[in-house]
């Protein structure tokens, strides 16, 4: 999702060990995938409009990245969001305790998203919760060719901007769409509006 990521400063990583251990595994995965694109730190800050200083910080487990930052790389490094939050080793069965969930929020805290699949590496198809506060726009870039989003609202009301065409969602609506070109999500209501996102990456992707 879209914001100034460039003039962003990291932002310290509060002291909880879920959410330490979150943060490491973003950290190795995002350096893991740099240099396996043979990537110096400043060439992918070119590249993804993130500076050198921030994904050192995410890098070294020191920075709690936001939903923007993590899009901005995912976009630069040609791989699905979930690639940086992946871990080794799966089951068969995985119970996801509301509880223990890692959430993404975007700077301003009014736009979250959480993960509603096992980090067990990365896949083609990815399932979200999200929410974003009243009054609230959140702006998303181009994501790879061959993107797309399946949403459904279930509380609130919910604008979607696609390029020139803006579509508007009330509750139990749904849309699916291709989301290579830059998109938002506006929410004009008065209460918090919760969504469920179903984003399916090209086979290309890994």
């Amino acid at each position: 999702m879209n914001e100034s990521v460039s003039n962003l400063t990291p932002e310290p990583i509060a002291e909880d060990s879920s959410t330490s251990d979150f943060t490491a595994l973003v950290g190795e995965n995002l350096r893991r995938l740099r240099t396996r694109n043979g990537l110096s730190l400043e060439r992918l800050a070119r590249a993804s409009g993130v500076s050198r200083a921030m994904l050192s910080q995410i890098e070294l487990g020191r920075s709690v990245p936001s939903v923007a930052v993590l899009w901005k790389v995912a976009r630069a490094l040609e791989v699905p969001f979930s690639a940086f939050t992946a871990a080794t080793g799966s089951g068969e069965v995985s119970v996801l305790r509301a509880h223990r969930a890692k959430l993404l929020t975007s700077r301003s805290g009014r736009f979250s998203s959480r993960a509603l699949f096992p980090f067990s590496g990365p896949r083609r198809v990815e399932f979200y919760e999200m929410r974003l506060a009243p009054q609230t726009i959140e702006e998303a870039d181009a994501h790879s060719p061959g993107t797309t989003e399946n949403l459904v609202l279930a509380q609130g009301c919910l604008e979607i901007c696609i390029a020139d065409e803006r579509f508007r969602l009330e509750y139990g609506d749904a849309i699916h769409f291709v989301a290579d070109r830059p998109h938002s999500y506006r929410n004009a209501g008065p209460i918090e509006a919760l969504f469920y996102l179903v984003m399916t990456y090209p086979e290309h992707a890994e």
